[in-house]
């Protein structure tokens, strides 16, 4: 079994831990600058990492929710379902003197692939 790999993300800024067979998509086809999308060379799933724009009026988990289910509905997915959303440690991240709460929110939305009907 191929193992994990630290991948950098966003030109260095950050790094992720990606499973095995995971594939930069970026090598395949434009990614937006905001995001980075990863997809697995069997199944059809992809991981998408998304740097989001700052909502006021939304604060702490429910900005993840809403951020989550906003990029849901522009990609006009079938189902968005939010499986876990919690709260990371501040002494934990790179940019801890950069903001004052981070979340984390893991879900599954069910969206068409590029030039598939949804």
């Amino acid at each position: 079994m191929e193992p994990t790999r630290d991948y950098p993300l966003f030109g260095g800024a950050f790094s992720a831990t990606l499973p095995p067979g995971a594939i930069d998509v970026s090598d395949l086809r434009p990614v937006p600058d905001n995001q980075e999308v990863f997809c697995h060379r069997v199944t059809d799933q992809s991981l998408i990492l998304e740097l989001l724009e700052l909502q006021a009026h939304v604060q702490g988990e429910e900005a993840a929710r809403y951020h989550f289910e906003d990029v849901g509905g522009v990609q006009e997915a079938r189902v968005v379902q939010v499986e876990a959303v919690q709260p990371l440690l501040l002494e934990n991240l790179a940019l801890r003197g950069c903001c004052q709460e981070a979340w984390i929110l893991s879900g599954k939305q069910q969206v068409a692939k590029e030039n598939q009907q949804p």
